[in-house]
């Protein structure tokens, strides 16, 4: 479904809601002076520019202030406006990580209701099953401040080709047919 602009970005995106509060999200970098403004919008662009594919990934947060004291710096204020005119709102935090070492997620704090939440609507039969991570868990964790696990709850992290580019190099839905690999 389409998720809107953000125009503190210079990008859009379209959402697939998924169980269990999450969701993947498709963004595109727009012509736009901010794209190229924005850590956000810089690392689309960058990722469009290497023909696209798994940017990040992004850990929800209740308080985003501990995690603006552990890395030093403040939180950037984000926004999108919905097809149906609502304005969802957050803060995030992290981006610029994520584009230095790709195996970082980012960490974003909803400001916004919980009833608009980008996973609200999900079809309970499909969820994410996995992510499959190029990379470090000591390092992703110590970036976390706490185990890689304790964020990802039900979501299995399998960590491939520790020597290779760091990132995410897929993902597995469950579907009601089965596990799918993107």
């Amino acid at each position: 479904m389409d998720g809107g602009v953000h125009p503190r970005f210079g990008t859009r995106n379209m959402i697939l809601p998924l169980a269990g509060d999450t969701y993947l999200e498709i963004v595109e970098v727009l012509d736009h002076p901010a794209s190229d403004k924005a850590p956000f919008g810089q690392a689309v662009r960058a990722r469009s520019a290497l023909g696209g594919g798994w940017l990040g990934w992004v850990v929800a947060v209740k308080d985003i202030s501990v995690v603006e004291a552990r890395l030093g710096r403040e939180a950037v204020t984000g926004s999108r406006h919905r097809p149906d005119g609502e304005a969802l709102r957050w803060k995030q935090i992290g981006v610029s990580g994520l584009m230095a070492d790709p195996q970082l997620p980012f960490f974003i704090e909803w400001e916004s209701p919980s009833e608009m939440h980008p996973s609200t609507g999900a079809d309970e039969d499909f969820s994410l099953a996995c992510l499959e991570i190029a990379g470090d868990p000591q390092r992703v964790s110590e970036w976390l401040g706490e185990s890689v696990e304790a964020p990802l709850e039900d979501v299995k992290v399998e960590w491939v080709a520790p020597n290779g580019t760091p990132g995410i190099l897929a993902a597995q839905f469950q579907t009601p047919r089965g596990l799918v690999r993107l």
